[in-house]
């Protein structure tokens, strides 16, 4: 079985150099629309003027084309994507592409013979920690946006209560928080903007605002967009209900923190035990240690 291991390396380098091969090389239609602007004496523009990041996305998202995958796998890995704010058709595929690239990647490092002797085990491990890998990565990345709209919705509540109270209507009052906070809170003026891009495309604003809860996924927005469309159809006073929508969340946020700060002594448990307990009883038992092994040991002896 160890004798087959560098036959398989070669066959992946192959197929990695081969589809490597197809996805740098133009396609059909890259080849006729070259073909047209030659003979309409349009120059295409330079390779060189191409930065290498375009070049390598490109290249992942050729290879994740012609991967297989599920329906219902593709479409949880879409919710993912657009959860870590990649709404880009092209996410998946490129997605798709870096993780069997990294798989493949650490296969053939770990085949051949370059960190030591071979093993199928290692190898598979290998494999499948690369492809794994960049999921978790995703994943990582969708829960830290989340967190940040988190924190960042009672400080757009106060001014959209502020906007409202002013004589602003609700989507003026969208506009203007997606505005203001742009700076201070990126993410959530970013689902602002589409909601905005939504209404002024005609959708419902029921439909534009549970269109922003689904793309973020977050708990505290579900509450928000269920509490305007009521108010909405109930004909109740918004400023009112901003209010204390946003005093529900500040206190909230306030009783996470809280939690947060009462989970921090489990949580340094393990540091003290594996790092700071050791170097602690080096310092304080070492010398005592010493000492006693100098005396005992001549007494043995004698």
């Amino acid at each position: 079985m160890i004798v087959l291991l560098p036959l398989l390396a070669f066959l992946f380098v192959s197929l990695l150099v081969a589809a490597g091969a197809m996805a740098m090389s133009p396609g059909r239609a890259a080849a006729i629309d070259r073909r047209l602007g030659e003979i309409r004496g349009i120059g295409q523009p330079s390779s060189e003027g191409v930065p290498y990041s375009q070049i390598i996305a490109d290249s992942f998202k050729k290879l994740g084309r012609y991967a297989p995958k599920r329906p219902s796998e593709a479409g949880k890995l879409e919710r993912k994507l657009v959860f870590a704010g990649y709404r880009s058709k092209e996410a998946m595929p490129v997605f798709i592409g870096i993780r069997l690239g990294f798989a493949l990647l650490l296969f053939v490092a770990t085949s051949l013979p370059l960190f030591g002797r071979p093993n199928v085990a290692i190898a598979l491990g290998a494999a499948a920690l690369g492809y794994l890998l960049p999921t978790m990565m995703l994943g990582r990345l969708a829960q830290r946006r989340q967190h940040r709209i988190r924190l960042s919705l009672p400080d757009a509540l106060d001014l959209l209560v502020v906007s409202v109270e002013a004589g602003l209507g609700l989507d003026q009052a969208l506009q203007r928080v997606g505005q203001e906070l742009a700076f201070a809170h990126p993410d959530l003026c970013d689902e602002l903007r589409l909601v905005n891009l939504e209404l002024r495309a005609g959708n419902a604003r029921s439909q534009a605002l549970h269109n922003l809860a689904d793309r973020t996924g977050v708990d505290d927005l579900s509450s928000l967009v269920a509490m305007l469309v009521q108010t909405d159809k109930f004909g109740t006073s918004i400023a009112q209900s901003l209010r204390v929508h946003s005093e529900t969340l500040r206190t909230k946020r306030r009783q996470r923190a809280e939690e947060a700060a009462a989970k921090t002594g489990v949580k340094m448990v393990f540091p003290l035990v594996f790092c700071i307990f050791p170097a602690i009883w080096v310092v304080t038992i070492g010398p005592a240690a010493i000492k006693f092994v100098q005396v005992l040991f001549p007494m043995g002896q004698k």
